[in-house]
């Protein structure tokens, strides 16, 4: 079987689900609104020029996870998932990867979001298997930081290759599709990479080298762009 991998924000979402899910805890109240969010935009910002200091925002968007129970996280993720992303996944991204299951790949979501957000996304999908920046938990919940290489830029490359060497799964033929970047460094690692809605710095890459570049908005544009710059 070959390998489909997708990244998920902003490529099988028309949105990112890290930053949304921060602008969901301000937005209800559970986090102080104005100061966080201006935060976790300063940080998006920071994503989308390439120069994110990763350790720092997992230091502050895995903080919120600390100070809660876990049935009251998930009950606020299930409402997260329910109001705020199935809105924001496309017919031709379910599409997409139902093209790949017809075709018996074996699907893969590989996203420097956390687990804590994305797991419940890529049930959404039914895509088996998630490589995502972890999170730590202890007996008593989630503890508010990350653990492991976290699956961002080349860290993506490390944890796929540990996959692949724990699953027996390889990258002749793979497909990856991804919107961003920042992830050059695994585009350039399958045979077959997609530039998805790509930004600009991508888009210029794609079209040197001749990559397909597909886009899964339906018309509707990125949801979390707006007033970022």
């Amino acid at each position: 079987m070959t390998l489909a991998i997708f990244d998920l924000d902003h490529t099988l979402l028309a949105g990112d689900s890290d930053y949304l899910w921060g602008r969901y805890l301000a937005d209800n109240g559970i986090v102080d609104g104005d100061s966080y969010e201006r935060e976790n935009r300063r940080f998006y910002r920071q994503y989308r020029r390439g120069e994110l200091d990763m350790a720092a925002y997992l230091a502050f968007s895995l903080a919120p996870l600390a100070e809660f129970s876990r049935e009251r996280l998930h009950q606020w993720r299930a409402d997260f998932l329910q109001t705020v992303i199935r809105p924001i996944i496309t017919p031709a991204a379910r599409a997409l990867v139902e093209k790949h299951r017809r075709a018996g790949d074996t699907l893969l979501v590989i996203t420097a979001t956390n687990r804590f957000v994305t797991r419940p996304i890529v049930d959404d999908f039914a895509i088996p298997h998630l490589l995502a920046t972890e999170v730590e938990e202890n007996a008593h919940g989630y503890t508010g930081r990350g653990h492991g290489v976290p699956c961002f830029r080349e860290g993506k490359v490390i944890r796929l290759n540990a996959w692949l060497k724990d699953t027996g799964e390889t990258l002749d033929g793979a497909s990856f599709y991804s919107d961003s970047h920042n992830d050059l460094a695994l585009l350039g690692k399958v045979d077959r990479p997609v530039a998805v809605d790509p930004d600009e710095k991508l888009r210029r890459h794609a079209n040197e080298r001749g990559w397909p570049i597909i886009s899964l908005l339906d018309g509707r544009g990125r949801v979390d762009d707006r007033d970022m710059d």
